[in-house]
């Protein structure tokens, strides 16, 4: 890993009307669009939705790094996050993330240090530690027999 601080370069271009395109280098450009709830088309990628996914993202990666460092064994890992915009004091923000994650782990993995490497993982996510809104984190850990 790089010496801290990290920097991130993000462009986002468009004319006055259509998709918002964004790219940053070494990355394939990407289509925006508002959100169907904004008047949008809803079949693009909104600011919206790339940050749900950015918090999904990052809690896949930080368990997948803190289970690497613990050498807890795991199969696989789905997470799907629900985030909810609201408009509360004439301000629209997100107001809370509800992270629910489906870990499936060999027979021979502790459910118990399972479930604190995942809750290890929701606690050094550093995108919703960087945001206001409040997280949740539901778990299912399934066993898996060979």
């Amino acid at each position: 890993m790089q010496n801290y601080p990290h920097h991130y370069h993000v462009t986002a271009s468009a004319q006055i009307e259509g998709d918002v395109i964004v790219d940053s280098k070494n990355l394939s450009p990407i289509l925006i669009a508002p959100p169907l709830e904004f008047g949008g088309p809803g079949d693009r990628w909104s600011p919206e939705t790339l940050l749900v996914a950015a918090v999904a993202n990052c809690f896949v990666l930080s368990f997948r790094a803190i289970a690497g460092a613990s050498s807890v064994s795991w199969v696989s890992i789905s997470c799907s996050v629900r985030g909810d915009l609201d408009r509360i004091d004439k301000v629209t923000a997100f107001t809370v993330f509800e992270v629910c994650a489906v870990l499936r782990i060999p027979s021979q993995t502790s459910e118990d240090k399972a479930n604190r490497v995942l809750e290890r993982a929701e606690k050094s996510c550093l995108i919703t530690n960087s945001l206001k809104a409040d997280t949740h984190l539901v778990t299912m850990i399934e066993v898996v027999t060979a």
